[in-house]
């Protein structure tokens, strides 16, 4: 893969308030966990601890991850590890997986932080008003149930989407995690991140009729998503989690 391009500017252009007003508001609401049959809108944040404008949106994805109808998602991308610091929950694939999204959505490449919305609508990721309002906007998912079980996820029948859809096995920390930066454009902060991907792993495919797939047990400590999407950075069109 070619080396990435540095992240927009735009990206860059943050001010301390905005990181204050994200903890804020994450202060402010309580935690509330989603039951398994909701339809949920699925955030996705892409993020860097060697990013210094990545901080106000890691606190807004916590805020967001509050919310019972939403599936926040951080992924950390690599693009940023040659500046000093590499980030510890960065892999490749959570890179290809935002590479993959930039075409579909108009972006001319990647950038940090970039929230990704049903998989439809991309926006920086440090204004929450414009986060929220993005996903008050968002076409709700209306695609196939899916059933998580212990050993086992059950896509049922739906109608059939032109390309056949990814079934995504996704393994998340619920937690906040308080990491310290050593070095880089963040040395000497210490980052919260909340619902960190640890896993991405493509179980099969989708074409509109009931499908079974054998899953691998979820490591202690983490939580389990599915989302079924059309391939190659498409729209989400359904999404379950623990």
């Amino acid at each position: 893969m070619p080396a990435p391009p540095r992240p927009a500017p735009r990206a860059r252009l943050l001010h301390a308030a905005a990181l204050m007003v994200a903890l804020a508001t994450t202060a402010a609401l309580p935690a509330v966990a989603a039951p398994q049959n909701q339809r949920l809108t699925v955030v996705e944040l892409f993020t860097s601890q060697g990013c210094s404008s990545c901080p106000p949106a890691d606190a807004n994805l916590i805020a967001l991850s509050r919310r019972p109808d939403v599936l926040a998602l951080s992924f950390s991308v690599t693009y940023w590890d040659h500046l000093g610091w590499r980030d510890t929950f960065g892999k490749p694939e959570f890179t290809r997986r935002q590479y993959a999204y930039e075409p579909q959505l108009g972006e001319r490449g990647p950038f940090t932080p970039q929230m990704v919305v049903n998989g439809r609508i991309s926006r920086v990721g440090f204004n929450l008003a414009e986060i929220e309002r993005a996903i008050s906007g968002a076409p709700p998912l209306s695609g196939p149930d899916i059933t998580l079980g212990p050993r086992e996820v059950s896509i049922g029948r739906g109608a059939a989407p032109a390309t056949e859809a990814d079934i995504w096995l996704v393994a998340y920390d619920p937690n906040v995690v308080e990491v310290p930066v050593r070095r880089g454009e963040n040395s000497g902060r210490t980052l919260p991140h909340v619902r960190v991907v640890h896993r991405l792993e493509r179980l099969g495919g989708w074409d509109g009729k009931p499908v079974h797939i054998a899953r691998s047990e979820t490591p202690p400590g983490l939580l389990t998503a599915v989302l079924v999407q059309l391939p190659s950075g498409g729209p989400i069109l359904s999404a379950v989690t623990e």
